[in-house]
């Protein structure tokens, strides 16, 4: 009888607890198609190789060694040259952040190499120091193959060490991994404290009744969500200047951009943060709800999607588009190239139109969830 009465009561609540997951179908999505659309995402779109690179090629000499040097890179997949007629230029799109790395073929490279060494200069963007390393290893790999075939074609296997690879890293003269996470590690905290945080203010008002109370004021909904926004923004610049002060004293992380630029880019990001946990608190109106959903769809974008790891040059096209519609991506490259590599004008002005034109997009999203109605 005892084991009976159990194995009735257990049932009636294994059923009971059935019934209540299949009508609660936000948590039933989360737990099914949540792993599902994990799995397919950063299986297929996330990736630490590094194909068709984009690569600056200066050939100062265009003698038959030097172009058979460099023929190697133009059939390979891992590379996308980028033939350019001066230094200056490849340099300028090395700061604009449109090639990888300089490959530099100096004019008396044929006099030097029939000398018994020839030397190639390497200029690699230390900005995204995980994939100069890659960049670095298929360059030299490149080179040490012309090298071998030359020495197999003389006869002579001293000649596989005829060209040496004068190299420098550029933005990242320490080869640390720390500047390159540093500027990304705060656009991820403004992330957390923007999203997560609001995500859960109007969720909360709903759940406790406090904001019905307001629809029979005559608070109109934006002055409620500026009312909301305007504390988190100065809590977030807070957290800033503790991260900015962190990430030059106790990392030692060059600041090369201004500092009024970093900050203004920062808080436009942070007040788009925000911006998104509030619309997510409003359209939920649970709590539970509310952070799960800020949590998957601010910060786990943000921290995959967004270049913070992967080079995003290197991903799926359908995934590029993704990322380009995250917010996080456009803040996540200007950060880092404003520390690493200093004052990008046309990068700041673009990126910060784009922060500029979320923040309008939200604010009236936003606003149309504090409509006053009960439905």
């Amino acid at each position: 009888m005892i084991r009976t009465g159990f194995a009735r009561r257990l049932l009636a609540l294994v059923r009971k607890e059935a019934r209540q997951i299949l009508r609660d179908r936000s948590n039933l999505a989360v737990g099914l198609l949540l792993p599902v659309v994990l799995i397919l995402l950063f299986g297929y779109g996330l990736s630490f190789d590094v194909e068709n690179a984009p690569i600056a090629v200066v050939l100062e000499d265009s003698s038959p060694p030097a172009r058979d040097l460099l023929a190697g890179m133009q059939d390979s997949r891992y590379f996308a040259p980028q033939w350019v007629t001066s230094m200056p230029e490849a340099e300028q799109q090395m700061r604009l952040g449109k090639v990888n790395a300089i490959v530099r073929v100096p004019q008396d490279f044929s006099r030097q190499l029939a000398a018994g060494e020839g030397r190639v200069q390497l200029f690699l963007n230390g900005v995204d120091s995980n994939t100069a390393s890659v960049v670095e290893g298929y360059v030299n790999g490149v080179i040490g193959t012309w090298a071998q075939h030359q020495a197999d074609r003389d006869g002579n296997k001293a000649a596989s060490g005829s060209v040496q690879i004068e190299q420098r890293m550029w933005f990242n003269e320490a080869s640390t991994s720390t500047w390159y996470l540093v500027p990304g590690l705060i656009a991820l905290v403004m992330t957390l404290i923007g999203a997560f945080l609001t995500s859960l203010l109007i969720a909360r008002e709903w759940e406790r009744g406090t904001l019905e109370s307001l629809f029979v004021t005559p608070v109109r909904p934006l002055e409620l969500v500026l009312a909301k926004l305007a504390p988190y923004l100065v809590v977030g610049a807070i957290d800033l200047m503790f991260c900015l002060l962190a990430a030059k004293f106790l990392f030692q992380v060059p600041m090369r951009g201004s500092l009024w630029l970093i900050m203004l880019a920062s808080m436009l990001y942070l007040t788009v943060s925000l911006l998104l946990g509030l619309y997510i608190s409003g359209k939920t109106r649970n709590q539970f709800e509310a952070s799960q959903m800020a949590l998957l769809v601010s910060f786990m974008p943000a921290m995959m999607l967004s270049g913070f790891v992967f080079d995003l040059r290197n991903v799926p096209v359908i995934i590029q588009v993704i990322s380009q519609l995250l917010p996080a991506t456009h803040f996540m490259g200007l950060i880092k190239t404003l520390f690493m590599a200093g004052d990008n004008w046309q990068m700041a002005l673009r990126d910060c139109s784009i922060l500029c034109l979320y923040i309008v997009v939200l604010t009236a999203a936003v606003n149309r969830t504090l409509k006053k109605t009960l439905d």
